[in-house]
C-alpha cells in the first residue's frame, strides 16, 4: 500500500544485522587468488582421461591467456551405510593422492609455461567442480569422459556435469 508505514514492534528480534558486510563475509569463506580469476577449472585424478582432459586445458589457458585451476576431490564416504544415521552423513577418507598429484604436477614440465594452482575438495564430483567455476568466474570446465561399467550405471561426471553447470563444459574424450 503506498503512503502507509507499518511501524516494527518493539519486541521483534532482529534475524540478521542489516549492516553486515556480505561481501567481507564471501570473502572470508573461500579466498581465491585473483590471478586464477575467469580461468580455466580442470579436473584431475591421474588417470588417462584426466592427463587428455588436463593437455586440452592447458591449451586452452595458453590461447585465452589465463591461468589453469586443477581441482582434485578427495574421498568422501557416506557413514550412513555402517552408522544406520538417519541424515546422510560424510566422513573425510584420508587421500594422500592429493599430495602426490601436486608432486607429479610440480615436476611436470608441460606445465611449465601456463600458472596454475591445485584446489582439492571434498564432496560430490560434479558439485565441487561447478563450485570452483563459480568462485574463479571460469571461462570453462574441462573433465574427461568416464569410460567404464560404473559410469554406465551411475551417470558419468561429464554428463551429470554439463547437465547443471552455469558455465561451457569441455568433455574430452
Amino acid at each position: 500500500m503506498a503512503g502507509h508505514e507499518f511501524p516494527e514492534p518493539a519486541d521483534r528480534k532482529q534475524v540478521a544485522d542489516p549492516t553486515a558486510n556480505l561481501e567481507a563475509a564471501e570473502q572470508s569463506r573461500h579466498p581465491c587468488d585473483p590471478a586464477f580469476l575467469h580461468g580455466v577449472v580442470v579436473g584431475f585424478d591421474g588417470s588417462t582421461s584426466s592427463e587428455r582432459a588436463l593437455a586440452y586445458a592447458i591449451g586452452m589457458a595458453l590461447r585465452s591467456g589465463s591461468g589453469l585451476i586443477i581441482v582434485h576431490v578427495a574421498n568422501r564416504l557416506p557413514t550412513t551405510v555402517w552408522a544406520g544415521c538417519e541424515p546422510p552423513v560424510f566422513v573425510d577418507v584420508p587421500d594422500h593422492r592429493t599430495e602426490v598429484l601436486g608432486l607429479e604436477l610440480a615436476c611436470a614440465d608441460y606445465l611449465c609455461e601456463v600458472p596454475w594452482i591445485l584446489v582439492e575438495r571434498g564432496g560430490d564430483i560434479c558439485h565441487e567442480l561447478e563450485e570452483v567455476g563459480r568462485e574463479y568466474s571460469a571461462d570453462a570446465i574441462v573433465v574427461g569422459s568416464t569410460h567404464g561399467l560404473v559410469g554406465r550405471l551411475f551417470g558419468s561426471v561429464a554428463g551429470r556435469l554439463a547437465r547443471r553447470a552455469q558455465r561451457p563444459v569441455v568433455v574430452i574424450p
